[in-house]
């Protein structure tokens, strides 16, 4: 692949929709060929599928349903737009991936993780993330911020949450260099600041 893969991961309000947008736009204006996506979603397909898995009325979704919906959607989207984007060269800018799945589904719902990884390896085409960028924010501060406007998964226990977040810092601990954690400060200006560093120096490694 010619391209570069960039993932942004975190718990719930964290800003990762936020910040993968300016970085996005950050990237288009230093003359990169780059696309910014989101998961579930990008594709007509994908965002049919987010409906069903975010509609807080579909309480009656398995875990084992929601994490292979999950997976369909990114089927679809890797099939669609991100093979062929890194495949032209483009810089692929996208709000969560896989590792999602592992942190929510596996860590937070308690699905085999060397299931979802064996999935996600076919579902993937084998692509992973060049650099992912985990969004560190406190629980309390991340769901208070999401409180108006709960979704299915937002609307889960603390307890469920905090699993899921541990989970994340336990994927940042085993493959450190892929994924880096920037800390989110209260001015998103600052948070991006950090990341675009943390860009920039990816970049010039690579180019």
């Amino acid at each position: 692949m010619k391209g570069k893969f960039i993932t942004f991961e975190g718990s719930e309000g964290s800003g990762k929709s936020t910040q993968s947008k300016l970085l996005y736009q950050y990237l288009k204006r230093k003359g990169f060929k780059a696309v910014c996506l989101r998961e579930p979603g990008g594709t007509k397909i994908s965002e049919k599928i987010r409906k069903i898995l975010l509609d807080s009325q579909n309480d009656s979704i398995t875990p084992m349903t929601e994490m292979l919906l999950y997976m369909a959607a990114r089927a679809q989207l890797v099939s669609e737009i991100i093979k062929p984007a890194l495949k032209n060269g483009k810089i692929v800018v996208c709000d969560r991936f896989l590792d999602s799945t592992i942190a929510y589904q596996g860590y937070g719902l308690g699905i085999d993780i060397q299931l979802i990884k064996c999935l996600g390896e076919s579902v993937t085409s084998g692509i992973k993330p060049d650099l992912t960028i985990f969004l560190d924010l406190p629980l309390k501060k991340g769901l208070k911020h999401r409180q108006h406007s709960k979704d299915r998964i937002e609307k889960r226990s603390w307890a469920y949450h905090s699993r899921v977040l541990k989970g994340y810092f336990k994927l940042a601990a085993l493959e450190p260099q892929r994924i880096r954690i920037v800390k989110v400060d209260k001015d998103k200006n600052k948070t991006q600041a950090e990341i675009r560093k943390l860009v920039d120096r990816f970049l010039k490694k690579v180019t």
